[in-house]
């Protein structure tokens, strides 16, 4: 599989607690050298980031995360504010525990309010596949296509385990044709990478795929 190819569904990312505005700028520029979809970083950096970027690079940045269980509302407000700073693509999380208690309404009507503060600009919903039984994996994929959501996103990274090839099968039989896929945590070489692409994701969410080239570059 061509290289050019999996870097272009590449979410080059850094969520890093410690992660500073300069390792962003060098997140931003190994991004734009390899040709990534996005760079996907925290809140706080996504305006100077655009500004840093000049319109070279998508922005995106993660919502409600890594836990997903605030208030709609403050959830609404993070991506309006994302949205205003200069981020096109965003990254929620749902509320995972009322996903569990069975209301559904709830968490459909959550993506919604996102999907309609983000308009036309890029909703990718962030599922935490390993806190979830097959049965929660398959409503959410019911849920995430009739929200009007663009994506179907395995894992935060943050959580007890990130993408399996199992579940992108999983959302590549009943996810509706108006969602993509997007597999994240964990892609650490670039055999995995073309096996998640193989099965069906759409999008990587990964720190590692271009880093990985960058050390192979400089051996």
């Amino acid at each position: 599989m061509d290289r050019k190819m999996i870097f272009g569904i590449v979410d080059h990312t850094l969520l890093k607690q410690e992660a500073t505005f300069d390792q962003i700028c060098s997140l931003c520029d190994e991004a734009i050298e390899y040709g990534a979809a996005s760079v996907c970083i925290p809140p706080c950096y996504v305006k100077r980031a655009a500004e840093y970027v000049q319109g070279k690079m998508t922005i995106c940045t993660v919502i409600g995360f890594p836990n997903g269980n605030m208030t709609t509302a403050s959830k609404v407000f993070e991506a309006e504010d994302a949205i205003r700073n200069g981020a096109t693509e965003i990254d929620m999380v749902i509320n995972i525990g009322e996903l569990k208690a069975g209301n559904t309404d709830y968490v459909l009507e959550e993506i919604k309010a996102l999907k309609k503060a983000c308009g036309d600009l890029v909703l990718k919903v962030i599922i935490e596949t390993c806190l979830l039984t097959d049965e929660e994996k398959i409503t959410m994929c019911d849920i995430v296509t009739r929200s009007g959501a663009d994506f179907i996103k395995t894992s935060t990274g943050f959580s007890t385990a990130g993408a399996t090839f199992d579940d992108i099968v999983l959302f590549k039989k009943h996810v509706g044709l108006n969602v993509k896929i997007k597999a994240a945590g964990g892609i650490s070489s670039f055999a995995d990478a073309e096996k998640f692409i193989e099965l069906g994701a759409n999008r990587l969410g990964t720190s590692r795929i271009i880093k990985l080239a960058i050390k192979e570059k400089n051996q």
